[in-house]
């Protein structure tokens, strides 16, 4: 009897085991990353007899979850992306919308500032126009600094994002490591036995973790777990945790670098190529992609811009026939000393380089070996530039204070949208005109015109006094029918080419000249247009622009060529085989450029838009066959439940027949 009482004894421990696990099933349904989990019983060792192998009843072996590995890391690996690409489109989108907004935007500020200019060159003599002039380009540069902006405020988000996706990093790792300690302490306590809902805890842990960045891990023999980051670096091994840092980048202080302490106290920096998956991830590449180059090519716009402008504007005359200044200011390229560097290294923009700049960023490292005492690389991929073939000049300081190796990161556009502003409030200061008129002698016989005449370099116009007006001597161009030339002569000049070709018969429609007047070592430069049918002795005169009689007053024809420069392709030239510009081969207007800067934000947006869509079906699928394994059913636990309580009857069944026998068996003694 007492075997048959036994048999029923672990029947019925079997039956409340079940009952016991399914209600923790049923209970933990809605828990984050629980695994369903199974009693796994077998027979105990049986009892022989003469009569054969008796069975003893049975007996629970372990507790099993529900678990795959495989299964684990698929969802892992599509969630880490995804969690990725949605980091990166919420950020992205915001850019997408401050560019592409009608109102926000820049193509509609351009669009004005050129009506202003427009309004001038119609009436170089209107105050009202001049003045409207300069409002519209106090609003374009208001326009830049707001859009330059709201790009910092982006940028301050992301660096916080990424500060931020550092400390939750951190603080996973070292939850993790904890409950390691804890598994590997309760599992060898218990048999080596599983520690589900230890484990369960961990993996969740380890999927929260993985949201931040994507991880590998690894189970050791001893229930412990490795977690890796990047490239296989350990972030946790065992109970023992690695701490990630968000510091200053040594290269550009203004941007946080993700680096990994050691034991030590020392910190060893990742290159962000190496950090892939997860919000961190996501955020680093906005930043390197899309963020970055925004700001760059908006800086391009803006000193591309400015540097044209400024060069034609330099060309004319203002109102008190003198020549005229700069229009915009605040054009300069960002410079950054990197782990200290202080060598005196000045970089300027290149004046007529505007169309060689490119957005992109350079390292400049001194040394003396260097035939400039200086290399210049790009920044993202290391080649080796020359300065003028990306619109830059760099002069270094004294020799003397001078260290190889010192290096410095050259940012030339990042900062130009935000310190651009208008050089000018004086009215009087916009240079319409051209320091340069032309004349066509009343005593020629012939019908030859002269016309288009407008200065291209102003060299030494400025003679005597220097007072920065124009005061060169008369320039006289004399018609010889026997050569067919012109020859030009001017007091203290010297012409090149000293003759001009010119054949009436078949160039009569007009022909277009560029005439250096030199002098002193120094030159300016006129182009002009000669047309019809001069004759022997007839002269043509270039003169200095005068105020005095108010030909300089309305005269626009400085203005014109400002206005042109909105459809005038300034920008992005034509690169060689080996990356050196082409001169006079730009291939983009400034509305162009920042056309397909919206549009190239834009695809952008949408790619990675589409991107996470397609992830999250990736992750609904990989978590829909992990849910399928691990995942409590209710219908089937509820079915679980009446098995394990009828078990657990038929058990006290068993047993109370078993004690009837007994009382028979005391019966029959009495």
């Amino acid at each position: 009897m007492a075997s048959l009482l036994n048999i029923g004894i672990t029947g019925l421990n079997a039956a409340q085991a079940g009952l016991v696990t399914t209600g923790h099933n049923i209970s933990n349904a809605g828990t984050p990353g629980y695994s369903r989990q199974t009693v796994v019983q077998s027979t105990q060792d049986p009892v022989f007899s003469g009569a054969g192998f008796f069975g003893t009843g049975t007996k629970i072996d372990s507790v099993k979850r529900a678990y795959s590995q495989y299964l684990e890391n698929q969802v892992l690996a599509a969630d880490t992306r995804r969690a990725e690409l949605e980091t990166y489109t919420a950020q992205i989108g915001e850019l997408d919308n401050l560019l592409a907004d009608a109102d926000a935007g820049l193509s509609a500020a351009m669009a004005q500032f050129f009506e202003g200019v427009q309004d001038v060159a119609a009436n170089p003599s209107s105050v009202p126009a001049r003045q409207s002039l300069l409002s519209s380009a106090e609003s374009l540069v208001s326009r830049f600094q707001t859009l330059s902006s709201r790009v910092d405020e982006v940028r301050d988000s992301t660096e916080t994002l990424i500060a931020g996706s550092v400390d939750q990093i951190n603080t996973y790792a070292r939850e993790i490591a904890d409950l390691n300690v804890q598994i590997t302490s309760v599992q060898s306590a218990g048999n080596s036995l599983p520690a589900n809902d230890l484990l369960d805890q961990r993996n969740e842990l380890i999927r929260q973790l993985n949201q931040y960045v994507r991880v590998s891990a690894i189970e050791e023999s001893n229930g412990a777990v490795s977690v890796f980051i990047g490239t296989g670096q350990s972030l946790v091994i065992g109970g023992q945790v690695s701490t990630l840092s968000a510091t200053a980048s040594p290269e550009d202080p203004s941007r946080l670098a993700i680096g990994l302490e050691t034991p030590s106290g020392g910190r060893v920096i990742f290159p962000e190529g190496l950090l892939s998956g997860g919000q961190l991830s996501g955020a680093l590449a906005f930043r390197r992609e899309s963020l970055d180059p925004v700001q760059n090519q908006l800086g391009m716009i803006a000193a591309g811009l400015g540097l044209t402008f400024n060069e034609q504007h330099r060309l004319g005359m203002d109102l008190d026939g003198a020549f005229g200044g700069d229009f915009f200011e605040g054009l300069a390229p960002t410079v950054k000393g990197i782990n200290g560097a202080a060598s005196p290294v000045t970089v300027d923009f290149d004046p007529a380089g505007a169309e060689n700049l490119t957005g992109d960023e350079y390292m400049l490292t001194v040394d003396s070996s260097a035939a400039l005492g200086y290399t210049l690389s790009r920044r993202s991929d290391g080649q080796a530039v020359t300065a003028a073939d990306v619109g830059l000049s760099v002069t270094l300081g004294a020799a003397a204070s001078l260290v190889d190796g010192d290096a410095f990161l050259v940012q030339p556009t990042r900062n130009v949208a935000r310190d651009l502003s208008v050089a000018i409030q004086d009215t009087r200061l916009v240079a319409a005109a051209d320091p340069v008129v032309g004349n066509t002698t009343l005593a020629n016989t012939g019908t030859g015109s002269l016309s288009q005449v407008h200065t291209t370099v102003i060299g030494n116009m400025d003679g005597t006094p220097a007072d920065n007006k124009p005061d060169f001597s008369d320039i006289v161009m004399t018609f010889s029918a026997a050569a067919n030339t012109l020859t030009p002569a001017g007091t203290g000049l010297t012409f090149t080419p000293a003759t001009l070709s010119f054949n009436p018969a078949t160039e009569a429609a007009g022909k277009t000249f560029t005439l250096t007047a030199n002098s002193g070592g120094s030159s300016f430069q006129v182009e002009f247009q000669i047309a019809g049918a001069p004759d022997n002795g007839d002269t043509f005169t270039l003169s200095a622009n005068a105020t005095a009689t108010d030909i300089g007053v309305s005269d626009n024809r400085n203005m014109v060529a400002l206005g042109e420069l909105q459809f005038n392709k300034s920008l992005l030239v034509r690169r060689d085989a080996s990356g050196a510009p082409v001169a006079g081969t730009a291939t983009a207007t400034f509305q162009s450029v920042y056309s397909q800067l919206v549009s190239t934000v834009g695809s952008k947006t949408r790619e990675v838009q589409v991107g996470v869509q397609a992830q999250e079906r990736l992750v609904e699928q990989a978590s829909a066959s992990k849910e399928a394994l691990s995942g409590v059913n209710l219908d089937e636990e509820a079915a679980n439940l009446v098995r394990y309580q009828q078990s657990y009857q038929a058990s006290a069944r068993v047993m109370q027949i078993a004690g009837r026998l007994f009382d028979e068996i005391l019966s029959i003694a009495q």
